[in-house]
C-alpha cells in the first residue's frame, strides 16, 4: 500500500533589511474628528443640529415656499440632517463596539457623502443669503417678510456646513494617505 508521507520543506528566514532604507510601515493614529472617534461623534451631532435648526427655523416661516432658493435651503439641510444623523449612529456603534471605520470603501463613502452634502448646504446657504440681503437690503420689504427668520436659518445652514468640512477633509486626508 502506497500511502503519502508527509514532506517537510524547510523556510528560510526573511532577509534582514536596513531600518534606516526602508523604516518599518506605521499605521496612522486614530485622530478625533475622523469616523468612528468621539470627535467625529460630536462634529456628526453638530451638523445634524445645526441643520434641524436651519430647517426647523425656515419651515416656522409661513412664506418660504414662494422663494425657490429657500425650498432649496429647506432640501439640502433635510439631506445634511438624514446624512450626518445615519453617520452619527454609525459612529456610536462604532465606539460601543469599539471597531474601526477606516475600511477603504467606507471611507470612499463618507468622503463621497460628506462631499455632496457640503456642496449643496452650502450653495443652498449662499443662494438663501443672497435672497435675504435682497429682500432686506435691496427692496427693503422685511416688515412684510420674515427676514429674522430667513436671516437665522441662513446663519444655521453656514454653521452646519461649517461643521461639515472637517469631517470631509479628515476622511479626505485618510483616504489620500492610504
Amino acid at each position: 500500500m502506497f500511502v503519502s508521507r508527509p514532506a517537510v520543506h524547510p523556510v528560510e528566514a526573511p532577509p534582514l533589511t536596513d531600518a534606516a532604507e526602508n523604516p518599518p510601515r506605521v499605521r496612522m493614529k486614530e485622530i478625533q474628528g475622523m469616523p468612528g472617534t468621539s470627535g467625529g461623534l460630536a462634529l456628526r451631532l453638530s451638523q445634524f443640529v445645526f441643520a434641524a435648526a436651519a430647517l426647523g427655523v425656515m419651515v416656522s416661516a409661513s412664506d418660504f415656499a414662494s422663494v425657490t432658493a429657500f425650498c432649496y435651503l429647506v432640501a439640502a439641510t433635510i439631506l445634511q440632517g438624514l446624512w450626518s444623523i445615519s453617520l452619527a449612529f454609525l459612529d456610536i456603534y462604532a465606539l460601543l463596539v469599539k471597531r474601526c471605520l477606516r475600511n477603504p470603501r467606507a471611507l470612499r463613502l463618507f468622503t463621497l457623502g460628506d462631499g455632496i452634502t457640503a456642496t449643496l448646504t452650502f450653495a443652498a446657504a449662499c443662494a438663501s443669503s443672497g435672497i435675504t440681503v435682497l429682500i432686506g437690503n435691496d427692496l427693503k420689504i422685511c416688515s412684510q417678510n420674515h427676514c429674522t427668520s430667513f436671516e437665522t436659518a441662513t446663519a444655521m445652514a453656514f454653521i452646519s456646513w461649517f461643521a461639515v468640512c472637517p469631517s470631509f477633509l479628515m476622511n479626505f486626508w485618510s483616504l489620500a494617505c492610504r
